[in-house]
């Protein structure tokens, strides 16, 4: 079988980390135990010496198929061979004591020839492990602190610590795998009883899918990416990642390739939208709390994005022994963005306080003592450069979004004392905000081009100013907005989807930002261009691979998924437009 591209991937995970799984039965990302750990199966950014769990026909199938069970997130897999067809169901349970990936091989028609490989590979794939026989047709696979043991229904051999075995499959046959994380100074996790485990992750999962209110006619959509949230959830704490990989490319050879393993503040605000609307208070009261406690303290010192728990050290490395995502090097892990100063955070957190108090959710003094101490280090700094949303490493400008959104940190505020109690200077706020919009009217609209630009002086267009009317700082019904969309629709869109920026190049450097034509979808839905929207939404939609998920850009040119997948930035900007339709 060919190598494989993104979107031949799919998701499953247990709510506090997720594993890839590819078209051809192969598990080729983990990290273990959560998001942010070593990878032990990282042969997604290397080869197979790097670590991955294959279980297929020997013969090559004639037809691969896969889904996910309605209203879950379990992944048949099912494959065609001459002799007959078997279905690889694979899911992990959400998390108990341990974690574990449960794999069952069923029989459907005739018999099938099967092989399985287990290879191991802890600290990002660099690590050989040492196995040993715990019981029949039972192993304990350790290296350093990590370990795994893996329960069969049939014996593995094993030969420099990777697992082997061939099995022929008859139908109605249903043989299982699983393999189940510990720590190797601690007792060997307790065997789990798979068929009782499929039924419960089920369960779980329709009970969960139930809750989701949106009733339009993107109900399957809509459904899909808020399940893959929730599975980029880690539950102990209630933060989002942004992906479950790092160094997928954004550009094929390009270095591009950045750590998304962390939880971005900007992610906030359309989050929570996302949820409260979908029905999903509890978890956006989660990643509310989450906020909170990550951006406690000093708002001197409030960064872009933090860890899964909400911790600040993110230092930047490179994996010299990972060559990247199809030679696309180098493999980062963690990221130096996060002590970037980009001033559009602080609106954001502005402006998810003030939605988290507007939509009800659980709230105290404390929060508005935060809101009032983030406006008022922010009526200090404003007229600071700096990196702006899309994390630009070099020259610091002053970015006409970042600019906008310290307009939205003032304007929550003045709302929020008339509204919510806070304590502030509201007079001189009210000053502030209005000193600052019409700095941005000013400054950020060029008259020359009739748009909003990326940057004062400059003449390049920039998706991010889609965001100015949903962010309420003009109305769509002022001209500005419907002539920046047309400019922004005239020089950004390429094969019909938009890219972030006009980088001057003849052909674009990277993928078109999937997120940003979901903001266009938003601005012709708020604009009344109700055809232009539901068509672009409709196209963005056949974008999503075969089991529904988005990565975080598409090139139009080549028809694959580039950057890191699946993007939770991309299905919360699904979910968002799915909702401006349906009004």
């Amino acid at each position: 079988m060919k190598s494989l591209v993104i979107e031949d991937y799919a998701l499953i995970g247990d709510c506090e980390t997720a594993a890839l799984v590819g078209r051809n039965g192969s598990i080729d990302w983990l990290c273990w135990p959560d998001f942010s750990s070593p990878a032990c199966f990282a042969s997604l950014l290397g080869s197979t010496e790097n670590g991955r769990w294959q279980i297929a026909p020997e013969a090559e199938p004639r037809r691969i198929t896969r889904q996910y069970r309605e209203h879950t997130l379990i992944l048949e897999t099912t494959f065609a061979t001459h002799s007959g067809v078997v279905t690889v169901t694979d899911f992990m349970p959400p998390r108990g004591t341990h974690s574990d990936i449960v794999r069952m091989v069923c029989g459907v028609k005739g018999k099938v020839r099967m092989g399985m490989h287990l290879s191991l590979r802890f600290d990002y794939g660099n690590v050989q492990p040492w196995v040993e026989l715990l019981g029949k047709n039972s192993y304990s696979i350790a290296a350093g602190p990590g370990m795994a043991a893996l329960r069969s229904q049939i014996p593995v051999e094993w030969k420099n610590g990777d697992g082997y075995a061939k099995f022929l499959v008859n139908r109605g046959d249903n043989i299982f795998f699983v393999l189940t994380y510990g720590k190797s100074f601690e007792r060997t996790p307790k065997a789990i009883d798979p068929v009782r485990a499929l039924k419960e992750t089920e369960r779980f999962w329709i009970a969960w899918a139930r809750k989701n209110q949106y009733t339009g006619p993107y109900k399957e959509a809509v459904e899909r990416s808020l399940i893959t949230l929730k599975a980029m959830t880690y539950r102990p704490s209630g933060g989002i990642v942004a992906a479950p990989t790092t160094s997928l490319p954004e550009r094929l050879g390009g270095s591009l390739n950045w750590d998304y393993r962390y939880c971005w503040l900007r992610d906030a605000t359309l989050t929570i939208q996302a949820l409260t609307q979908a029905g999903y208070r509890e978890e956006a009261a989660a990643w509310h709390q989450w906020l909170l406690r990550a951006i406690a303290g000093d708002p001197d010192k409030i960064q872009i994005m933090y860890g899964i728990g909400g911790e600040r050290q993110l230092e930047e490395r490179v994996i010299e022994w990972l060559p990247g995502y199809q030679r696309s090097a180098p493999v980062r892990i963690g990221n130096a963005a996060a002590k970037q100063l980009q001033m559009d955070i602080f609106g954001e957190l502005a402006d998810v306080l003030f939605h988290a108090r507007k939509e009800g959710l659980p709230t105290t003094k404390g929060d508005l003592q935060l809101q009032e101490a983030i406006t008022t280090h922010l009526a200090k700094i404003w007229k600071q450069p700096g990196s702006g949303m899309w994390e630009k490493r070099g020259k610091k400008h002053v970015y006409t979004y970042s600019r906008a959104m310290a307009w939205v940190t003032m304007d929550r505020a003045v709302r929020s004392i008339e509204a919510h109690g806070m304590r502030g200077p509201i007079r001189r706020w009210r000053k502030l905000r209005d000193e600052i919009h019409k700095d941005v009217c000013r400054n950020g609209f060029n008259r020359q081009l009739g748009s909003f630009v990326q940057s004062y002086g400059s003449r390049r267009l920039d998706a991010s100013t889609l965001r100015l009317s949903l962010v309420g700082f003009l109305p769509e019904s002022d001209p500005r907005i419907s002539c920046t969309v047309r400019a922004v629709e005239k020089h950004l869109l390429f094969g019909g989807l938009l890219q972030r920026y006009k980088t001057g190049a003849a052909l674009p450097k990277e993928g078109t930002f999937l997120a940003c034509s979901f903001w266009l979808v938003q601005n012709y839905a708020r604009l009344g261009r109700a055809e232009d929207a539901e068509s672009l939404f409709e196209k963005l939609l056949t974008l999503r691979n075969d089991v529904g998920l988005l990565a975080e850009e598409y090139d139009p040119q080549k028809k694959r998924m580039l950057g890191n997948f699946p993007q939770a930035f991309s299905h919360i900007g699904l979910v968002n437009a799915a909702f401006d339709l349906k009004h």
